[in-house]
């Protein structure tokens, strides 16, 4: 059994005792809201901790000695979270929602570029590719969200959800909070699809940035990647809802 075979067996066990709507999916939004939130800020070296993270978004309450950016990352984030789950009644990802996702992310932190393209040349650290021009920007965000449309039923919805990821990450569109954002896409098509959120613990950046250099050659192991993240999800949700891993596994 291949790893993408595991992960719709673990769907089906999930669905079938629990099927992905109602009161699970309410459930599954508060659960999932703050670790997708504080671990996606980490990976872009936010410093609040997770638990830091949970009393700010849910009991409003600052994090004395924090910078004032690092708690409108963490506001922004849980608004643009709830803005993904506001996706799921079409199964599409639009150009207009990934710029009111970005403006959700990024209205407190810096108004002038949020819900923007960039308007000046960037460069990612650490990497060797160029990412896309400026002048270049507002087609290929239309060749994106036309991929994406044309071509979604062609994948696996776990390897189209990575590969709306990488591809809107080598593009680069925004001025900040790129990777942020190719991480709620990448998040919202799986939800749309019926699977859990791939979440992306800290102690794995190293892991996931070397990997998404390598897609620039060879995908697979990226895509692969964010698969065992998806599984892993899988997994605790089956945990905490007593659910017993497949006889057929």
């Amino acid at each position: 059994m291949n790893l993408y075979e595991k992960i719709d067996l673990y769907k089906t066990a999930i669905d079938e005792l629990h099927p992905f709507e109602g009161e699970l999916l309410t459930q599954i939004r508060n659960y999932f809201r703050i670790s997708l939130t504080w671990s996606s800020n980490a990976l872009e070296g936010n410093t609040l901790t997770e638990i830091e993270t949970k009393v700010l978004i849910e009991d409003g309450l600052t994090v004395g000695g924090k910078a004032l950016r690092e708690i409108f990352e963490a506001l922004g984030h849980a608004n643009a979270y709830d803005l993904m789950f506001t996706l799921l009644s079409r199964r599409e990802i639009t150009e207009a929602d990934t710029l009111a996702m970005h403006r959700a992310l990024y209205k407190d932190i810096d108004s002038k570029t949020a819900g923007r393209y960039r308007d000046r040349s960037a460069i990612i650290t650490g990497s060797q590719y160029p990412v896309c021009k400026v002048s270049c920007l507002p087609d290929e965000m239309k060749n994106l969200f036309s991929w994406a449309v044309n071509e979604r039923d062609h994948y696996r919805p776990v390897e189209f959800a990575a590969q709306l990821h990488k591809r809107l990450a080598f593009i680069h569109p925004f001025a900040d909070g790129n990777g942020r954002l190719a991480r709620l896409l990448m998040n919202a098509v799986l939800i749309q699809d019926g699977y859990m959120l791939a979440v992306i613990p800290p102690k794995l950046r190293r892991e996931y940035v070397s990997l998404l250099e390598q897609a620039h050659r060879d995908d697979r192991p990226f895509v692969e990647f964010i698969a065992e993240r998806v599984l892993e999800s899988e997994r605790e949700m089956m945990r905490l809802l007593h659910i017993p891993r497949p006889s057929a596994e």
